[in-house]
C-alpha cells in the first residue's frame, strides 16, 4: 500500500490543498483546520453544512505564517498570524467551547462580506487546542478545528467502489481526506487498528460518521438534488447510529509523510 494524496485545509470547511509532503504534528497535518469561520455574535462555528458559500473560500499559508485569502467577488486579502495569547474570542465548535485569537476586523470584514452576515475569522495555536472526546483517545490527544480526531483516512477503493455504486464518479475531495492511500481492497480500513507511513505511526481512533456535506459537489460548491453519495451510502454503510466512509487517525509523535511512501499496517 501506498500513499498517493495528501491534503490539508487551513480554514475548516473551505477549499482544501493538495501537498506533496507535510509535517506531522499532535494536531495532524502542520496547519491543518488551524482557522475558523464563527459567528461574530455568538461564537458558534460556520460550516459548508449550512454556508456552501465556504467552499467558494481559497486559504493559503503564507510565508509569515498567515493565510491568503481569496473568493469570488472579493479582493484577496493577507491575514497575519495572530498572537497566540492576545484578542481571545470564545468559540463553540459542536460540544465544545474555547478561547482562541481573533484574527482582526480586516479579516472579519472580508468573511462577512462573503458568507452574507457579521462573522469572524480565529486561530487555535497548539497550545488552545481541544481534548478529545472522552473515550477517544489518550488524556493527551488534542485537535484543533477539525469535527473530532486530528486526520482523516481514505482508501481509495472504497471511494471507487461507492462511485460504482452510485454510476458516477465520486470526487475524493467530497470526503475531505487528509491522507489517501490505495493499494488495499474496499473498505480494508475497517479492520485496522495501528498504522505506519514513513516514519509516524498512527491510531485508528473511529469510523468517519459521514454527513451532508458529501453530497456538496467541490466543483460547483452545490448541494447534488439527488443526495449522493449519502443515499447509497446509506444503503450499505449504515453502523453504530452512522453513515460510515473512511477512518479517524490519531497520530504518535512528530514526524513526515510524504506522497509515495509505503503504508504498513501494525495491527
Amino acid at each position: 500500500m501506498r500513499l498517493t494524496a495528501l491534503y490539508r485545509y487551513p480554514v475548516k470547511s473551505a477549499q482544501g490543498e493538495l501537498l506533496e509532503a507535510s509535517p506531522v504534528e499532535p494536531l495532524g497535518l502542520a496547519g491543518d483546520r488551524r482557522w475558523l469561520l464563527v459567528e461574530e455574535a455568538s461564537g458558534r462555528f460556520l460550516t459548508q453544512r449550512t454556508l456552501p458559500v465556504i467552499g467558494q473560500l481559497s486559504a493559503l499559508y503564507n510565508a509569515a505564517g498567515g493565510l491568503d485569502l481569496c473568493a469570488p467577488g472579493l479582493p484577496a486579502l493577507h491575514v497575519a498570524l495572530p498572537d497566540a495569547d492576545s484578542d481571545l474570542r470564545g468559540v463553540i465548535i459542536w460540544k465544545d467551547t474555547l478561547r482562541v485569537p481573533d484574527a482582526g476586523d480586516a479579516a472579519a470584514e472580508w468573511v462577512s462580506a462573503l458568507i452574507g452576515k457579521p462573522s469572524r475569522l480565529v486561530y487555535v495555536p497548539e497550545h488552545r487546542a481541544r481534548p478529545l472526546g472522552v473515550g477517544d483517545g489518550e488524556p493527551d490527544d488534542r485537535v484543533a478545528f477539525a469535527d473530532g480526531f486530528p486526520l482523516l483516512l481514505i482508501n481509495q477503493a472504497s471511494v471507487d467502489d461507492l462511485s460504482s455504486r452510485v454510476g458516477r464518479e465520486m470526487a475524493m475531495l467530497r470526503f475531505r481526506p487528509n491522507l489517501v492511500i490505495d493499494g488495499a481492497g474496499a473498505y480494508a480500513e475497517d479492520g485496522w487498528k495501528r498504522l505506519r507511513i514513513g516514519n509516524v505511526d498512527f491510531r485508528l481512533a473511529s469510523p468517519c460518521a459521514r454527513c451532508i456535506m458529501t453530497t456538496i459537489n467541490p466543483t460547483t460548491h452545490e448541494r447534488d438534488s439527488d443526495r449522493e453519495p449519502l443515499n447509497t451510502l446509506k444503503g450499505y454503510r449504515l453502523r453504530d447510529g452512522g453513515i460510515m466512509l473512511g477512518q479517524n487517525l490519531i497520530p504518535d509523535g512528530r514526524g513526515v509523510v510524504e506522497v509515495g511512501m509505503e503504508v504498513t499496517v501494525l495491527e
